[in-house]
């Protein structure tokens, strides 16, 4: 990526349009961006960042842009950004307007126009731009796809931030991590550890219900099968349970496989039954409808016969009113025209009741002509109107001036008075901002120091909790367990009871004549009897029942300790063994440290914001006294002009208005007379058209009246028929036609005839019939339904069992393994010594690849002393992967990156930010970066170790290459030639550009 040319407009401190020409300053390879604190060095780079991205680094990114404007910015001067780069061998311009909120157009008020984006792409061959989107979304897709990083990335990239790495060096690897993760996005692999986690507490579940899934579903199969199956004495887990099982439901299924045959057989023959008697109900019903329908069709000839005359006369009726429509336009025709020429005489009444009395018996010519002599009157008024509007404007004007002057005048006291007290105000705003920057590093020296006490601290209330938690549920995991136990000898010894008495439960069953279900005979002579205290088949049933469900709450009660216990190690590892009490100490005391020094550092905007603010009032005090004088010498010749022009237009007026109190009343006076005039005029035409349309219409219907064959026009609109009376006619006549066509088709139907010969039809005794039939074949399709349903069920239950069986094997080979998995990945397993989380491993290694990239250019800025290298080893309890040590080759020994000394530290941090660029950008997929920012630290350097960074900065210019330093050192301006400097004005900042 090589950037080209950078617009902006009305942008941060830059209040007018300011251009940056990269492609000049990057001749040099090495380029500086200086200026005073405050200029807007910073801001350039934002503008950069805003071009590509939408949106500029970090807390600045505020109020969906509408902070972006500059306060120096004229009000019609709109906030824009366009930036022109290289990018995948792609020349793209990218233009921006954030939102803008502007003066309406009309009316008063604000109104906000949106943002605003566009990108275009230079066309070498035709030598011309263009257009590729305008979308918001597409072009943030597009740049981010090209450039292959995020916003953050960038940031960190290409916008070299020191600080950041300063501190970054001295984090701890908790911190050094959430840096890492963002950069290269890992959040993949915690989600492998989440989801292995996931998938071991399944497996652990599922083959815990194995064997208790496999004995509900035989139990289901008893329901269904009823005395056909006998379920096996065996608990879950057993041996030979599925066995037992599976031999048990083949039994079950054949003996309902018997049962649905037979229930099939009685199917059978009830639907030929059935299908007999509906055959002889709808031999009947179909009889007793052609009789019925025969004896209506008489009745109804007889009512046609007796209608025949009105029918005639309807028709006849229809006839005449059908002549009368030939003659209904004509007739409609006259009738509109005498309304309208009922309505243009009223009109011309009325318009000549308003006429002066010599105009009230002109006709339409007179009446037109002197509405033409009122009009040219009129016209010669205009001049005067415009002199008469012009001596208001004038007064206003004066009277304008007289109020500027007293308002410059009180302009001028409170100026003066304001500016006395300037130096006062200024030294105790300063002093005001000094304290709160002092205070603000404090708050985030404490605040590193307060999140890891917060998470101790958190620890060791769980792990007092889990304490007492896990001695609650060992208690109540044994209660269970001996639960559990007494209740299956209970169930035990009920079975037990019930096995030495069934002879007494079989001889209940017992009938004289049929055969015994254990020897087979018929005769009964001396049935066992039942003895005190007889156990049922219920009350072991009940019994069992209460054994599971002891033995499921015990279970429940072992999964809920081994988890109170996973969780207290965790606490305990957490915490260590501080007791709590000093550890809430320990973070009251920081947190109060803290809060006071936020508290304090709040004021330190507020203080920035005022004393910006008190410059700027003391500007615009300045700058209104110096308008005021220019306006008061600006007064005494505009009034001097004002009243030469009066004294002429007060002469012009009177000689317009006449006899009139004013120009507008003359003026006003002829525009009545005129109106009136032209109205009556035109009244008066139309009521002589109207008069002639009437007597022509007039003509037309009497001659269409006498053509239909009517006396008189009065004759054919008696004849005629509105749409109601004509429909409800015409729907008579149609009704009469159909009836009698429908009474000669069913009395010439033959099998009316015929049945009309034939005995009357019974179908109420067909129908019982029927009934009877349909009843005996629901019972037997019920019966079958029910067989069907129990072997189908019996079939499905048997599979399920079947595939349970084998599932079972699978699944714990599956469990075994996902926990192996689960322990290696979350650093809990034997097999991984240094308990290192797989997110933390792929960091680990990104972290080795950034200090092997950082150490090529340490070891040539610190002349071969310092190296970066990764350290895998625990720190205290936690967990290792992420540290970073420098070692010293004067000393040979290696030492924590926090013990370097600041110009150390800015060696170490500048050579981890280039390192971390590289490897980031391979990480994007090699996108070449040919521009590269680096923002301050260079203040720290003496004169020997600035030579030797430049030195390396001077290196990453090969390959066509430009880096850009941001600082205010005033040394580099000497050591580096082609500069962009920010100048800092009243009026807003400006760039000037001095190539090398």
């Amino acid at each position: 990526m090589r950037l080209h040319r950078l617009d902006i407009t009305a942008f941060g401190p830059f209040g007018g349009s300011q251009s940056v020409d990269f492609d000049a300053l990057s001749a040099a390879g090495l380029f500086l961006l200086h200026g005073p604190t405050g200029a807007g060095k910073t801001s350039v780079l934002d503008a950069v960042c805003y071009a590509l991205y939408g949106t500029v680094p970090g807390a600045r990114q505020t109020g969906q842009g509408m902070n972006l404007r500059s306060d120096h910015a004229e009000p019609g001067t709109r906030t824009t950004i366009r930036l022109e780069l290289t990018v995948a061998g792609r020349r793209l311009e990218i233009t921006r307007q954030p939102p803008w909120e502007r003066r309406k157009l009309r009316g008063t008020g604000t109104t906000v126009d949106k943002a605003q984006t566009w990108l275009r792409e230079y066309d070498a061959p035709a030598g011309t731009w263009k257009d590729l989107s305008r979308s918001h979304q597409e072009i943030g897709e597009e740049i981010t796809q090209l450039l292959g990083m995020s916003r953050e990335q960038f940031c960190q990239v290409v916008l070299l931030p020191q600080g950041d790495f300063a501190r970054f060096l001295r984090a701890d690897a908790e911190a050094r991590g959430r840096l890492l993760g963002r950069l290269f996005d890992t959040r993949r692999f915690s989600d492998v550890e989440k989801r292995l986690a996931e998938r071991r507490r399944a497996s652990e579940a599922r083959v815990r219900e194995g064997d208790a899934a496999l004995l509900a579903d035989a139990h289901r199969m008893q329901q269904e099968a009823g005395d056909a199956m006998e379920l096996p004495e065996l608990g879950p887990g057993e041996p030979g349970l599925a066995e037992a099982v599976l031999g048990a439901a083949a039994v079950a299924r054949s003996t309902a496989r018997e049962r649905l045959a037979v229930a099939q057989c009685g199917l059978s023959a009830a639907e030929s039954a059935h299908g007999t008697a509906r055959q002889a109900l709808d031999e009947a019903r179909e009889l007793a409808r052609l009789q019925g329908r025969f004896v209506e069709a008489r009745r109804r000839a007889e009512r046609l016969e007796a209608e025949a005359g009105a029918h005639r006369e309807a028709q006849e009726r229809m006839a005449r009113a059908r002549k009368a429509e030939t003659v209904a336009p004509a007739l409609d025709l006259r009738n509109a025209a005498e309304n309208e020429h009922r309505d243009a005489a009223g009109a011309e009444a009325r318009a000549r009741v308003a006429l002066p009395g010599p105009h009230a018996g002109d006709g339409p010519a007179g009446l037109a002509a002197a509405a033409r002599r009122a009009a040219e009157e009129l016209g010669g008024l205009e001049s005067a109107r415009r002199a008469e509007r012009r001596l208001a404007e004038a007064a206003e004007e004066r009277a304008g001036l007289d109020q500027q002057e007293r308002a410059d005048e009180d302009v001028l006291r409170e100026a003066e008075a304001w500016l006395a007290d300037w130096d006062t105000t200024r030294a105790a705003l300063r002093s005001r901002v000094e304290s709160a920057q002092e205070a603000a590093t404090r708050a985030e020296q404490l605040a590193v120091r307060r999140e890891p006490a917060q998470r101790r601290l958190a620890a060791a209330r769980s792990r007092d909790e889990l304490a007492s938690e896990l001695e609650r549920a060992r208690n109540l995991a044994l209660a269970s367990r001996q639960r559990a136990v007494d209740a299956r000898a209970h169930w035990l010894d009920l079975k037990e009871q019930r096995l030495n008495g069934i002879a007494a439960e079989l001889a209940a069953q017992l009938t004289d004549g049929e055969p015994c279900a254990v020897c087979g005979a018929t005769e009964h002579p001396a049935p066992a009897g039942r003895t005190a205290g007889h156990v049922d088949r219920e009350t072991e049933e009940r019994a069992l029942a209460d054994c599971r469900r002891a033995e499921e709450r015990h279970a429940e009660n072992e999964r809920r300790l081994g988890a109170v216990r996973e969780a207290l190690a965790a606490a305990t590892a957490e915490a260590g063994d501080t007791p709590t009490e000093r550890l809430a100490a320990e973070a009251d005391a920081l947190e109060r440290d803290c809060a006071g020094a936020r508290r304090e550092a709040s004021a330190l905007h507020a203080a920035h914001e005022e004393l910006r603010a008190a410059e700027q009032e003391r500007e615009r005090r300045l700058d209104e006294r110096q308008r005021a004088a220019v306006r008061t010498a600006a007064r005494l010749t505009r009034r001097e002009t004002l009243e030469r022009e009066q004294a002429a237009l007060e002469q012009e007026l009177t000689r317009a208005r006449g006899a009139a109190s004013s120009v507008a009343a003359r003026a006003a006076e002829l525009e009545r007379r005129t109106a009136r005039l032209t109205e009556a005029a035109d009244a008066a035409r139309a009521a002589e058209d109207a008069a002639q349309r009437l007597k022509d219409a007039d003509a037309r219907l009497a001659d269409a009246a006498f053509r239909a064959g009517f006396d008189t026009p009065r004759a054919a609109t008696a004849a005629l028929l509105d749409d109601a009376a004509h429909r409800e006619l015409q729907h008579r006549l149609d009704a009469w036609q159909s009836e009698e066509t429908a009474v000669r088709a069913a009395l010439a139907e033959p099998g009316a005839a015929s049945a009309a010969r034939q005995a009357p039809a019974d179908p109420d005794a067909a129908e019982r019939t029927a009934a009877e039939a349909a009843r005996r074949l629901r019972e037997a399709a019920s019966a079958r339904d029910a067989a069907d349903r129990r072997s189908t069920e019996l079939d499905r239950l048997s599979a399920r069992a079947a595939d349970a069986v084998r599932r079972l094997a699978p699944l714990r080979e599956e469990y075994e393994r996902v926990a192996r998995l689960a322990a290696l990945t979350a650093g809990t397993s034997a097999d991984n010594e240094r308990r290192m989380r797989l997110e933390s491993y792929v960091l680990a290694a990104r972290l080795e690849q950034v200090a092997a990239a950082a150490t090529v250019r340490l070891h040539r800025m610190s002349a071969g002393r310092y190296t970066l290298v990764h350290s895998d080893d625990r720190t205290g309890r936690g967990r290792s992967g992420l540290g970073l040590h420098v070692v010293d080759a004067w000393t040979g020994r290696e030492r924590d990156t926090a013990t370097l000394s600041g110009g150390e530290t800015f060696f170490a941090s500048l050579a981890l930010a280039l390192g971390l660029a590289d490897v980031v950008t391979d990480e994007a997929g090699g996108v070449r970066l040919d521009t590269l920012f680096i923002d301050e630290g260079f203040g720290s350097l003496d004169d020997q170790s600035l030579d030797e960074v430049l030195d390396v900065l001077d290196t990453l210019r090969e390959r066509d290459r430009s880096v850009g330093i941001v600082s205010h050192v005033a040394d580099l301006r000497r050591r580096v030639h082609a500069q962009l400097e920010v100048v800092k004005g009243r009026s807003g900042s400006a760039l000037r550009q001095r190539a090398g």
